[in-house]
């Protein structure tokens, strides 16, 4: 199996401007930019904001739209959570864009109840594995990565994400559980935080990071950036099975 390239795209994010978002991150990416797989934070395009009624798209708006012709141009698959409507209902939602257009999706599970999420946003039902160039990916969002018995490996995924607006105050929290949650799911971890300040009055420290399985992290500094991995499959699977550790975990059910 080769090895895959992640792309990191950290920004400064513009408050509830999704226009000037996408104008910024096409510059970002602009150029010969050769990777797999493209991941933007949480509510890439807005910031964390609760004025859903205002900012939210449908499934064939002008975001999903744009991630579809980037990932054409970069034949790569895009990532990122967007606020998205359907059937009445208004979703923190992580969308995953194949090159070729086709979606995958996964709804935020644990709202920030403390940010009063859960008054604007419906909670998702499941997770969602998503399979890529033969490998297995598990795509959650920020205050996710607090509640370990949800990212359990119970699928053997290979690839944990987290997409965040996770604020300066908790930027110890955020890098010590990435860390953790690579360690005993025994799988690559990735944090994709955003930088700045935003309209709420939070400010933001970056610390975006690539997670080995082995827990050895590789933080990006607080500046907006864009960063690209390389991750080994042959290096995660030869670790798993000469320390085979996901073959003592405990099975359960989680009830929603």
């Amino acid at each position: 199996m080769e090895n895959l390239k992640i792309t990191i795209v950290q920004p400064d994010i513009t408050w509830e401007d999704t226009a000037a978002n996408l104008e910024k991150y096409s510059r970002l990416l602009k150029g010969d930019v050769q990777t797999d797989l493209i991941v933007l934070p949480e509510m890439f395009t807005t910031g964390f904001s609760m004025n859903p009624q205002k900012l939210q798209e449908p499934m064939d708006g002008p975001t999903i739209n744009w991630m579809k012709k980037l990932a054409a141009e970069k034949d790569a698959s895009v990532l990122g959570s967007v606020i998205i409507e359907e059937q009445g209902l208004t979703y923190n939602r992580a969308v995953w864009v194949f090159p070729d257009g086709n979606l995958m999706s996964y709804d935020k599970r644990h709202l920030y109840t403390m940010g009063k999420e859960h008054l604007h946003y419906a909670s998702g039902r499941s997770k969602t594995i998503v399979e890529y160039k033969g490998w297995k990916f598990c795509p959650l969002i920020c205050y996710d990565l607090r509640f370990p018995v949800w990212a359990r490996n119970a699928e053997d995924y290979d690839v944990l994400i987290y997409m965040a607006n996770w604020p300066s105050p908790r930027h110890h929290v955020w890098k010590n559980l990435l860390v953790a949650r690579a360690i005993e799911n025994q799988c690559y971890c990735i944090g994709v935080n955003r930088s700045g300040s935003d309209g709420a009055g939070l400010s933001y420290l970056g610390n975006s990071a690539c997670i080995s399985p082995k827990g050895f992290a590789d933080f990006l500094p607080e500046e907006e950036s864009v960063q690209t991995f390389e991750i080994s499959y042959d290096d995660l699977h030869k670790f798993r099975k000469s320390f085979p550790l996901l073959d003592d975990r405990d099975h359960f059910k989680v009830e929603l």
